[in-house]
């Protein structure tokens, strides 16, 4: 006689949620998000080249965007679905390459003031100010590396993003990271600034695209979230009241609901519950301390 066994329902695959950091971070920088998407998606958040757990640049060749985005474009590849795809100024940058490239494998993409300084001189006279400001900070910074000076690269990088003052107030745990991450600053720039992308290719991008600033973002960051709100065609702008470039740190709890609201309601037609996190760390101490990453 056949017995019929019923065998309990295999939990469903969770959709992907590939979160990518800033410049000088890692992925301890997108914790509270995991948080307020609450296990039920699947939260990778790949290191970049130079942070703690990404190893350093093999320096075979110039270093470009397409060689930080190989990791995301793997974990993609890897993924049954679409994923959703976040990021936040360099991790940023790098989103938008990824999803210039894999565009029909993005359920959508959620960004905090993108660093995708290629867009500048493509932006005529308005551009043009703001290409001046960041490349001056950039050369800063390549100045400071190739002189051994990483204190005083990493001092101007911290302060313009966060004002004066910024890196000698940060703990030393987090002023020594960002040191030992400093020759990877030059590269980040250069691949932001060098992308050959033209900005009519973000005409092609379908697919619903959040993107975020600050109340006081700087000059670059700010004119190039609104102009990709206005290629895009089905991007949003929103403005994080307060808020300066480092967003996502200092004001977790509004920037990480409106992306879940984001992802969520791409996929389920409806608003995510509220959520706010446990506690605020530090502005960048949190972003280096030891967390899940996907090397």
């Amino acid at each position: 006689m056949k017995i019929n066994v019923a065998h309990p329902p295999r939990a469903m695959p969770r959709e992907r949620v590939i979160a990518l950091h800033c410049s000088g971070a890692g992925a301890g920088e997108w914790r509270y998000l995991e948080e307020a998407l609450g296990g039920r998606y699947e939260v990778l958040a790949p290191e970049h080249y130079g942070s703690e757990n990404g190893g350093a640049w093999t320096g075979g060749h110039a270093f470009t965007l397409a060689d930080e985005a190989a990791r995301t474009l793997a974990l993609i590849e890897e993924s049954a679905e679409k994923v959703h795809l976040v990021g936040h100024s360099y991790g940023g940058g790098v989103a938008l390459h990824v999803a210039l490239a894999r565009p029909n494998r993005i359920a959508s993409l959620a960004l905090y003031e993108p660093s995708a300084f290629h867009l500048l001189p493509q932006m005529g006279e308005c551009g043009a100010a703001a290409f001046a400001e960041i490349t001056g900070v950039a050369r800063h910074i390549c100045q400071g590396v190739v002189t051994g000076d990483y204190y005083g690269a990493m001092s101007a990088f911290v302060d313009y993003w966060n004002g004066p003052g910024s890196f000698d107030a940060i703990h030393e745990y987090a002023q020594k990271s960002l040191i030992r991450w400093t020759p990877k600053c030059p590269l980040d720039f250069r691949a932001l600034i060098e992308e050959p992308t033209l900005r009519s290719a973000y005409r092609g991008l379908k697919f619903p695209v959040l993107i975020l600033r600050g109340e006081h973002a700087p000059l670059p960051t700010r004119i190039i979230a609104e102009e990709l709100s206005r290629l895009v065609p089905a991007a949003r702008l929103s403005m994080i009241n307060g808020a300066g470039h480092m967003g996502p740190f200092t004001h977790a709890p509004e920037v990480c609901e409106l992306m879940v609201q984001h992802i969520s309601t791409i996929e389920h037609g409806k608003q995510s519950r509220g959520w706010r996190p446990r506690s605020l760390a530090n502005i960048l101490g949190a972003a280096l301390q030891p967390a899940k990453a996907v090397s």
